[in-house]
């Protein structure tokens, strides 16, 4: 086949969407995209430290929807044959025995999972510090967070070292690192693509990092065959925008989300404030994720830096955690009564901070935390689907902006970020050095 009319170079930033094309045509090497980002790896991943394991032998497809498309496939998803430790010294040695669904409906797709990508202990984090693999650097800038759990996904693709990924996201997972990489993070509703592990939650969501939202918008097409939903066409919306808090924010998501605001109401939409109180869902989730990880096997001894909310979960009565998960759930009832009260999308920040150093990350739970994931916690815990855009760098770190949309109705919220993606001042940069 002939690659000629794609440079080298250029391989690695081809979208989703244009290696399928490409490659179904007959116009590139399927296993063009795969070498290209293989030898990245290689050269890259030393400094990076976004892949924990290798698929050597990882193929593409030339035909079907991802047609020689690559994925880093996050920790949390079993790839068969690969690493499935969760980041805890408890489950070092452990190895899938089979693929996760997703996994299954990418490689079905002509896909290659190139690898699996780093995570914090049990997902647990707003960085990805791992006690096994060690700390995945932001492209951006080196000792820098690149958010958490997602953080070796989202460093992935903004390094060029995939096309996509995959991400799962209970308390902002996709969209903080997302916003912190400076790249697209899309969290559909909750079971629109399948787990492997029963959620009480009723919240949890499987997602994708991509580059842009076209690419976003064909993994989720492709992964979810049987919910199709018609795509709407651009239309004015009316919109609600998170532009003050009770808890405050740093000054650059504060600029993003007003800049957003002004670019949507400029292509005419009409936006309008929206009250936020995120406290409830902070109180709720402080309850219910450390019981979610309580309920982990074995002793609190044999975790790593998990091991002490580990061991507070186990001590949670079973009524307090019901109430606690209840009063959250209703909280985000009351957000998604709001959204359905005449408007079509809700804007936000997509964090209360931007991307630290390492070893300022606010720790998991506590107070500096109730900041950071005071939009995307929220958004969460009312079911309905939300994407991370990039909306340009503040000191040099990437910010992100948050769209959310009706429960069920991902591709007219993905519509909607296309067009805010497209408006100036959006949409993915490569980082320099990349």
């Amino acid at each position: 086949m002939n690659n000629r009319t794609v440079p080298q170079a250029e391989l690695a930033w081809l979208g989703a969407v244009e290696i399928a094309r490409r490659v179904n045509a007959g116009e590139l090497d399927p296993q063009a995209v795969v070498a290209e980002h293989r030898a990245r790896i290689d050269r890259l991943n030393g400094r990076l430290n976004a892949y924990i394991d290798l698929d050597r032998a990882a193929r593409a497809g030339a035909t079907g929807p991802l047609a020689g498309v690559t994925v880093g496939a996050k920790e949390s998803y079993q790839v068969k044959g690969l690493s499935w430790t969760w980041s805890s010294p408890r489950f070092r040695d452990q190895r899938a025995a089979a693929d996760s669904p997703p996994i299954t409906r990418f490689r079905e797709a002509g896909a290659a999972i190139l690898g699996k990508t780093n995570i914090p202990e049990l997902v647990a984090s707003v960085g990805t510090l791992s006690p096994i693999f060690g700390p995945t650097q932001n492209p951006w800038r080196d000792g820098v967070t690149p958010g958490g759990s997602s953080g070796g996904s989202a460093a992935a693709v903004a390094a060029g070292l995939a096309t996509v990924a995959t991400a799962d996201d209970l308390g902002g997972s996709i969209r903080m690192p997302a916003s912190c990489c400076g790249v697209v993070g899309l969290r559909p509703s909750p079971d629109r693509i399948p787990h492997d592990r029963p959620d009480p939650t009723t919240f949890d969501s499987r997602g994708v990092i991509a580059r842009d939202v076209a690419d976003a918008r064909l993994v989720y097409e492709t992964l979810t065959p049987r919910q199709r939903q018609p795509r709407p066409g651009p239309r004015p919306r009316r919109i609600l925008a998170v532009t003050e808090t009770p808890l405050g924010m740093a000054p650059g998501p504060a600029a993003a989300v007003a800049g957003a605001a002004r670019a949507l109401a400029g292509a005419g939409h009409e936006v309008e404030r929206m009250e936020w109180d995120p406290l409830p869902v902070a109180h709720s989730y402080k309850v219910v994720r450390r019981v979610s990880l309580g309920v982990w096997p074995g002793e609190p001894e044999e975790y790593g830096p998990v091991r002490t909310l580990l061991a507070e979960g186990r001590q949670v009565p079973a009524t307090e955690y019901w109430q606690a998960l209840q009063d959250g759930l209703a909280a985000g009832r009351r957000i998604r009564a709001r959204l359905e009260d005449g408007y079509d999308a809700i804007l936000a920040p997509t964090l209360g901070l931007l991307p630290m150093p390492h070893e300022q990350v606010p720790a998991f739970l506590g107070d500096a935390w109730n900041q950071h994931v005071q939009f995307v916690l929220p958004i969460s815990y009312s079911w309905l689907p939300s994407i991370s855009l990039p909306a340009g760098e503040v000191d040099g770190l990437p910010v992100g902006v948050m769209l959310a949309g009706h429960y069920r109705r991902e591709l007219d919220l993905l519509q909607l970020a296309e067009e805010l993606e497209a408006l100036p001042g959006f949409g993915f940069r490569r980082p320099p050095g990349y």
